[in-house]
């Protein structure tokens, strides 16, 4: 999977990923001793500039560890299913869907303070889930312009509208 470099290059973005097996979160002091479970989680982010380049090396397996992201999506038990993308975004719109996210139910903070260093609104910028997100129930929150399909896994870019 890779980010085509036609997408924005400025917006916020939700990382889904599945995890197999247990993952241990033994390199990061502030979570020593917390693992992350089999099922769904979901990463809200944004990139103010170098879009198409911070998700790309989200996606890539082997990369130098840098932010507290990058333990789970290098990890071998966790894959990134899906990338959705809203180009040209403020940077609030990162932590309002995180938010939104926890408050309707369709995921929960997960680990306090977990990729949210630059954020004082949310519990977390990760999130779990039991079930996949209803993604045309998100959607339906935006306006929907492009859905890009590489491999077996969707990329979708979407306009924010509000929450």
């Amino acid at each position: 999977m890779k980010v085509p470099r036609q997408i924005s290059n400025s917006g916020i973005y939700l990382l889904e990923f599945y995890v197999e097996n247990d993952i241990e979160l033994e390199n990061i002091k502030k979570f020593r001793g917390k693992k992350i479970c089999p099922g769904f989680y979901y990463y809200a982010g944004s990139a103010q500039k170098n879009l198409v380049s911070r998700l790309n090396r989200h996606i890539k397996k082997e990369k130098k560890i840098h932010w507290h992201i990058d333990h789970l999506s290098s990890h071998t038990n966790s894959r990134i299913t899906k990338v959705f993308i809203a180009e040209n975004a403020p940077r609030s719109l990162e932590c309002e869907l995180a938010n939104y996210l926890n408050n309707t139910g369709a995921a929960t903070f997960f680990l306090d303070n977990f990729g949210n260093g630059d954020c004082n609104s949310c519990g977390s910028h990760l999130l779990k889930a039991d079930k996949p997100v209803d993604y045309n129930h998100l959607l339906s929150l935006y306006h929907f312009t492009t859905s890009l399909i590489p491999s077996s896994s969707d990329i979708s870019c979407f306009q924010p509208k509000s929450l």
